[in-house]
């Protein structure tokens, strides 16, 4: 069942906020957090939030368990994530990477209370590193490995941890169940993408019918991020009952799972104005962000976000989410790079926009804030937050944001 997708507040069409700027939910964040913790108390899992998706560390506070929020702590995909989660969000660390090198290794030991590997080659060269450094320190850093169980899910090859030729995760042929003598104590498995629990379910399946006889020897098992806990549709008491079965099966201490979209997922919206209108094949409406430098995602995925005007929201005209009224307006709206492609989609609004015109894209607080771009100088969007109306300014960008960048 598909859910219909949050309505802008009016005040965001207001002079008083910004624009471009992306505006975060902060009542939206608590809602999102309490689901969170409803599916932590019941099962007994530990939710981490996935930093990829999510780092705007000025609402870490009101998510963050030091914090008296429902979030046990962090998962970084790099040092730099490792570090600001362990500066501004606090609780457990946990690391994964590709791969590492040295210099990432040795600053990491300080910085992370758990560290996944993605391969048994990495494991081994990093092993006597973090033996010395869990000795020095008295503070054991917790190791574990990435696996794949060769099940895909995903519709977006891009986005599929699982997809044909993947780096990502050791394959049941390649996995070796000695390295539980070595040290390794739990296995990672990170496989969907924006997914419901059915999908969570079939996984399972695939990764116990793959991995048996190493599922028994686990402390602890992280399922990975992609489960959009969050959504008015997903299936939560699938999702509890999944859990719960799987972690009594194999006598795990701890279940983990590192969703960022459902931490943050409809509680973000960016504010554009219109800068001109140009003719083509149809009315093209040139703003003042860009698909390119400030919503990657829509080219990547790509995907159509939400899009709405004072009166009312948009129908997107392409990837079947409606049909136009009669007698609506028909556009494209483009960004103002000069990349030919910087082309965020076709829309239907109730009536013709016009230049100076505000418009706001919904979902926004997810992933692209994090991928935003200075391609062709382009300043980034401000940030700011609101509840009940209230607008704040947490950040705004300028000309040595672009400059320091660079050398």
């Amino acid at each position: 069942m598909a859910t219909a997708p949050r309505i802008a507040p009016q005040f965001l069409f207001s002079q008083s906020v910004p624009a471009p700027c992306f505006v975060l939910d902060e009542a939206r964040l608590d809602e999102n957090a309490a689901v969170l913790g409803r599916v932590q108390k019941r099962t007994g899992v530990r939710i981490l939030l996935a930093l990829k998706a999510f780092s705007a560390w000025a609402l870490f506070p009101q998510l963050s368990r030091v914090m008296n929020g429902p979030l046990w702590g962090t998962c970084a995909s790099s040092v730099d994530e490792a570090r600001l989660g362990r500066e501004e969000f606090g609780g457990e660390v946990h690391a994964f990477a590709a791969a590492f090198d040295e210099t990432e290794m040795r600053e990491l030991l300080s910085l992370a209370d758990h560290i996944t590997f993605n391969s048994l080659a990495q494991w081994r060269r990093f092993a006597p590193m973090i033996a010395e450094h869990s000795a020095r320190t008295g503070k054991p850093v917790v190791c574990g490995l990435r696996i794949n169980p060769e099940h895909s899910e995903g519709a977006v090859a891009i986005y599929d941890p699982c997809s044909p030729g993947s780096r990502l995760g050791i394959r049941p042929a390649d996995f070796e169940g000695q390295v539980f003598e070595e040290g390794i104590t739990g296995l990672h498995m990170h496989t969907l993408c924006e997914q419901g629990a059915d999908a969570l379910v079939r996984t399972l399946a695939a990764c116990r019918q793959k991995f048996a006889p190493h599922l028994a020897r686990c402390r602890w098992m992280n399922l990975g991020g992609g489960h959009h806990i969050t959504k008015a549709d997903y299936d939560r008491e699938l999702l509890c009952q999944s859990l719960e079965e799987w972690r009594a099966a194999f006598g795990l201490e701890t279940l983990y799972m590192e969703p960022g979209e459902a931490v943050a997922l409809e509680a973000g919206w960016l504010t554009a104005t219109v800068l001109d209108i140009v003719g083509a094949d149809m009315p093209v409406a040139i703003l003042d962000v860009s698909a390119a430098c400030h919503m990657p995602d829509v080219l990547e995925m790509p995907y159509r976000p939400n899009v709405f005007c004072e009166n009312g929201r948009a129908i997107v005209m392409a990837g079947g989410a409606g049909d136009a009224a009669p007698g609506a307006w028909k556009c494209r709206l483009a960004g103002k790079s000069c990349l030919a492609g910087d082309v965020i989609g076709e829309y239907a609004f109730p009536a013709p926009l016009k230049t100076g015109q505000r418009v706001v894209f919904g979902d926004m607080a997810i992933y692209s804030m994090v991928k935003t771009t200075t391609f062709n100088g382009l300043r980034l969007p401000s940030i700011g937050a609101f509840r009940d109306r209230s607008f704040r300014m947490l950040r705004t960008f300028g000309y040595e944001d672009f400059k320091t960048r660079l050398s």
